[in-house]
C-alpha cells in the first residue's frame, strides 16, 4: 500500500515542472509485487491530477494581471492552433519536453476542463498501460 502512494506522488509530481521520472516508481512497485490495475489506476490518476494542476496553474496566469498583456501575443497566435486542435492535444501531455507545457497552455487558453481531464486521463493511461504491458510481455518473454 505505501508503494501505490509513493507511485501516485510520484506521478503527480511527474506531471509538474519538477523532473521526476515516474515510469521509474511504477516499474519499481510492480516488480516488488503489486497488483497490476490498481498499480495503473493509481499511476494514470496521480499523473493526471499533477496536469490537471498544471491546468488550474495556467487558467490562474491568464488573470494575473501583471501577465495578461505579455500573453496577449503569444495567447493569440497558440487560440488558432488550439482551435484546430482542441483538447485532444492533450492526450500527448505525457511527452518528455514538450508534454509538461501542454495542461498550462490548454488552461490559458481555455480547454473546457471537462475535455481536458478526459484526454489527459486517456494519453497518460495509455502510457502506463504500455510501460506495464511492455514489464508484463518481457517478464513472460
Amino acid at each position: 500500500m505505501l508503494s501505490l502512494v509513493a507511485v501516485g506522488a510520484l506521478a503527480f509530481a511527474a506531471a509538474t515542472f519538477l523532473p521526476v521520472p515516474s515510469e521509474g516508481a511504477v516499474l519499481g512497485a510492480w516488480h516488488a509485487g503489486e497488483a497490476l490495475f490498481p498499480l495503473w489506476l493509481v499511476a494514470t490518476l496521480g499523473n493526471t491530477a499533477g496536469s490537471l494542476a498544471m491546468y488550474a496553474l495556467g487558467l490562474g496566469v491568464v488573470r494575473w494581471p501583471p501577465l495578461q498583456a505579455r500573453l496577449a501575443g503569444p495567447r493569440q497566435a497558440y487560440a488558432a492552433w488550439l482551435a484546430r486542435y482542441g483538447a485532444p492535444v492533450l492526450l500527448l501531455a505525457w511527452l518528455p519536453g514538450v508534454g509538461d507545457a501542454l495542461p498550462p497552455l490548454a488552461g490559458a487558453l481555455g480547454v473546457s476542463a471537462r475535455a481536458a481531464a478526459l484526454c489527459l486521463f486517456l494519453g497518460k493511461g495509455a502510457r502506463y498501460a504500455v510501460v506495464l504491458g511492455t514489464a508484463e510481455a518481457l517478464r513472460a518473454a
